[in-house]
């Protein structure tokens, strides 16, 4: 009987180690995973290897879900969107094969750009944010911005002079989104730091644009004819095209309740 009372406290001696040793070395899903096992029998009947391969398997599940979180909170995303919960009962020219084709990122991979166009409420922010959440989940890089924003905190980085460490922090992700582009026409300094993004990303990195405004009058929207040629050359070749239309998913969707 005190041979069986001393065993058991060293066997829950060497446990408290343990989990001491993982919360230091930061194995939290590893930890997480045996304090569980501490208290229920998940791992009866698992040999060694096994046992360690299904820690190591849930350290690095925990890893991965921490690695999206992070890409999630520092897109900055102003909907959370889901291509699974895309709606395509509503009749606004959506083509399901066309977003699960994108939903494969291989637009990404190969520094295309998608454009979705539409009048408001019709979901093209919705449908921007979903695949801009689709990359983050599977580990790229993301940024999303309203347009008009990102120009705005632009060109005062630019009065500043710290317009460079700004640039660069776009350059750094591989997907941009940029939500509304043309409601508001372009002024000068907006059509030079467009340019100078869409120059940085040709080819090599992908944008998603959001706008009101159909691509053929993107072209007047921009301002200037030497800098509109040469922002919609480098861009429209290499795009997918979303031409939303129909009314407005909000007011549809208000109606149904």
């Amino acid at each position: 009987m005190t041979s069986n009372n001393k065993t058991n406290r060293t066997v829950e001696k060497n446990m408290d180690r343990i989990m001491e040793l993982l919360s230091k070395l930061r194995f939290y899903g590893m930890l997480e995973t045996y304090r569980n096992d501490c208290r229920t029998t998940s791992s009866d009947g698992m040999t060694n290897d096994e046992f360690l391969k299904w820690l190591l398997e849930s350290e690095n599940d925990y890893r991965r879900n921490v690695s999206i979180e992070r890409l999630i909170k520092s897109a900055n995303f102003r909907y959370k969107a889901y291509m699974e919960k895309i709606d395509y009962t509503i009749k606004r020219n959506l083509d399901r094969n066309q977003l699960e084709r994108l939903a494969s990122l291989d637009f990404i991979r190969d520094g295309q750009n998608i454009f979705i166009t539409g009048s408001s409420g019709t979901g093209k922010s919705y449908l921007a944010s979903a695949i801009g959440y689709e990359a983050c989940k599977n580990g790229v890089k993301t940024l999303y911005s309203n347009a008009s924003k990102l120009m705005g905190h632009l060109k005062m980085a630019k009065n500043k002079g710290t317009i460079e460490s700004e640039m660069k922090k776009i350059e750094k992700c591989p997907l941009l989104i940029l939500d509304d582009l043309f409601l508001i026409g372009l002024d000068a300094k907006e059509r030079s730091i467009l340019m100078e993004i869409i120059e940085d990303r040709h080819g090599l990195k992908s944008i998603i644009i959001t706008s009101q405004l159909p691509v053929e009058s993107w072209y007047d929207a921009i301002g200037d004819p030497t800098v509109a040629d040469a922002i919609l050359d480098r861009i429209v070749h290499s795009a997918h095209k979303i031409e939303l239309t129909g009314d407005s998913v909000r007011k549809i969707n208000a109606k149904k309740k």
